[in-house]
């Protein structure tokens, strides 16, 4: 049974291994590439900024999708047709909005998106704050917030005892 666990995990090290190895697979077809290395080199940074509108939770650079191989393309034209990279991402966002972009800008319109996680952060400390102090003030227990007996209630106590001696 050893052998077997160990066969297992050596197996499971090695695919471990092989997967880390990998480079990451990038969408970009042959014929997208540019032959200037420099404005290549452009496209891919800028692809690696742009979300791709279809999978949303990918750059450009990284989808398969039609419309992110229209957009890399369209990045390449812009680049050949001598446009800054400044100049591209704004004819991109006047195109499609904030939303292309995988970091938008902080702007009134994308404040939301930039402040939720820290109020989720905020009230989320906030409420592990206040049950931490009522768990410290509600465990603590002193002498004098402990009642004593009640006559009768010392009497059924002193029954159940008695009746459980007799049965053990």
């Amino acid at each position: 049974m050893g052998g077997a666990l160990t066969r297992i995990l050596f197996a499971a090290g090695v695919a471990a291994m092989l997967f880390t190895a990998m480079p990451p697979a990038f969408a970009v077809q042959p014929d997208e590439v540019l032959t200037d290395k420099n404005l290549e080199a452009r496209a891919r940074a800028l692809s690696r900024e742009l979300r791709c509108m279809v999978c949303q939770n990918q750059s450009i650079d990284d989808s398969d999708a039609p419309l992110a191989k229209d957009l890399r393309i369209l990045v390449r034209e812009r680049l050949k047709a001598g446009d800054d990279d400044q100049t591209i991402l704004d004819f991109l966002v006047a195109r499609y909005g904030q939303f292309v972009l995988l970091k938008p800008k902080f702007e009134w319109e994308t404040a939301i998106l930039w402040l939720t996680p820290l109020l989720v952060f905020v009230v989320g400390m906030g409420g592990s704050l206040l049950a931490w102090r009522s768990r410290r003030n509600g465990s603590e227990s002193t002498p004098e917030s402990i009642t004593p007996l009640t006559p009768s209630e010392q009497k059924r106590l002193a029954e159940i005892i008695a009746a459980g001696d007799r049965q053990g």
